[in-house]
């Protein structure tokens, strides 16, 4: 069996072993350290009303329903005159918008959704979600709706018939019926956003009685809002004080922006390219530690965003095969043709992996290509060290002494293993007790064939060569 030189590998592994846990806490200190805490205990104005403010900036997924509950406790807490979400979404998924109406419908404190700044939109999961306000708002050249259901098995749409389709457009447009009507909105306009995609403008969605307000700025808004009596869902209705309100922002928690970081399509795939290359590594070189450490933590987090985004079996299989050319490119000698075929194999498994209208893309080619290159090079490079190191010969232990050639010092009779048949060679510099199957003369080159105890078992050098 090939054994590595002692000393350099066991030192690397005392390297690894420390380094891991230390680059380990770094990165997470980096990731979770960073400003943006949620203002807890922060106060409101003296004398003035609090109003705390969310925003729902990017695609509706669970991290973000999360973050939307936490602020409207928080809400709570404060006894917030009332709860103000700025919103600019692409839309997302339906289980994480039902799950931020709900918390809307329940909420003690009144909920204004703002759609802002101007360029803003509020599509798809965006425009259910303004509608289940208390208070729905567009500041002027935003637009909301488009909000027709879509369903999606991994990058490919799904070809779905006339009777699924109707089933999935009643469900949506019986949930929306279920809530718009209590907030006094256009029911019949609101569905044409579900089964005809319509998009609406601020001035078509006041005209249509869709939204309450259009607003320059939030401190526009709350001038609108203040004294105005609302409706709650509950049928409640309260007189909104917003005189010298002070706008307090809630921000996601550094937790919540760790898990919204994973999830994103660049980040899921690099989590699970380290994943693989870490896990690749340890077995390629066991006992670094360092590498299947990281790889170990880096595909559990890549398995925790694959839960929640669309992933594509064929883009998955897609990058296990570059991984097999990059291995049998470092076993054969294909000059470059399995390498090449790697790449491309892992930048369209990149380009394949994910595509939805949640991600609103997927990984992005400048990601794809910074990742593959250096992975193929890598993977390549650590599977010609495992192959290089099994044709290593021994170097310590009585192993390295078979194929060694000597001289011998005294004569060997030849015949046997008796000790009046032995004689003396001479190999590496050292004496040794020898025998051989024939007679070898004083002076003769001999080859070590086994080494029994403290005696070599030699032939003739010249005899192997004939």
């Amino acid at each position: 069996m090939s054994k590595l030189p002692q000393g350099s590998g066991a030192q690397a592994r005392g390297n690894f072993s420390w380094a891991a846990p230390a680059v380990l806490i770094l990165a997470l200190g980096l990731l979770l350290g960073a400003p943006g805490m949620n203002p807890q205990s922060a106060p409101g104005a003296p004398g003035g009303a609090t109003v705390l403010e969310m925003k729902i900036d990017r695609e509706v997924e669970p991290v973000l329903a999360a973050y939307v509950k936490e602020g409207l406790e928080n809400a709570a807490q404060r006894h917030a005159a009332l709860v103000l979400i700025t919103m600019d979404t692409p839309g997302g998924l339906s289980d994480a918008m039902r799950e931020i109406n709900a918390q809307i419908f329940s909420s003690p404190v009144p909920v204004a959704v703002y759609v802002s700044p101007a360029g803003a939109r509020g599509a798809s999961a965006g425009f259910f979600i303004l509608l289940a306000a208390d208070i729905a708002a567009m500041a002027p050249g935003t637009h909301a709706g488009s909000a027709s259901p879509l369903m999606a098995i991994g990058a490919l749409p799904v070809q779905i018939d006339d009777t699924l389709k109707r089933k999935i457009l009643s469900d949506a447009t019986a949930y929306l019926r279920s809530y718009a009507g209590h907030r006094g909105r256009n029911i019949v306009l609101a569905e044409t956003a579900v089964t005809e995609a319509k998009a609406f403008t601020e001035k078509e969605a006041l005209e249509g009685k869709l939204i309450d307000v259009v607003a320059s700025s939030p401190e526009d808004l709350l001038r609108q809002l203040n004294g105005r009596e609302i409706t709650r869902f509950d049928g409640t209705r309260v007189k909104l004080e917003l005189g010298q309100a002070a706008i307090t922002p809630f921000e996601l928690s550094a937790r919540q922006r760790f898990l919204a970081r994973i999830v994103e399509p660049d980040v899921f795939f690099v989590l699970l390219i380290f994943g693989v290359l870490g896990l690749y590594a340890e077995f390629t070189h066991p006992g670094l530690i360092a590498p299947g450490v990281i790889g170990g933590i880096c595909l559990v987090l890549a398995l925790y965003a694959m839960h929640l985004l669309p992933v594509n079996a064929a883009g998955v299989f897609l990058i296990l095969l570059a991984l097999a050319l990059f291995i049998l490119e470092a076993k054969f000698t294909s000059h470059g043709i399995l390498a090449a075929g790697g790449i491309v194999a892992m930048l369209l498994g990149a380009v394949f992996l994910i595509r939805s209208p949640l991600t609103g893309g997927g990984v992005s080619l400048a990601i794809a290509l910074a990742v593959t290159l250096p992975f193929a090079v890598l993977t390549i490079v650590l599977m010609r060290l495992v192959l290089r190191s099994r044709g290593w010969k021994q170097v310590t232990g009585r192993e390295e002494l078979i194929g060694l050639t000597g001289s011998v010092v005294t004569a060997i009779p030849g015949g046997g293993a008796e000790a009046a048949r032995e004689g003396l060679v001479r190999v590496h510099g050292e004496l040794w007790r020898a025998v051989a199957a024939q007679a070898v003369a004083e002076g003769a080159r001999v080859r070590v064939v086994s080494v029994e105890g403290l005696t070599l078992q030699v032939e003739a050098a010249e005899s192997k060569a004939g």
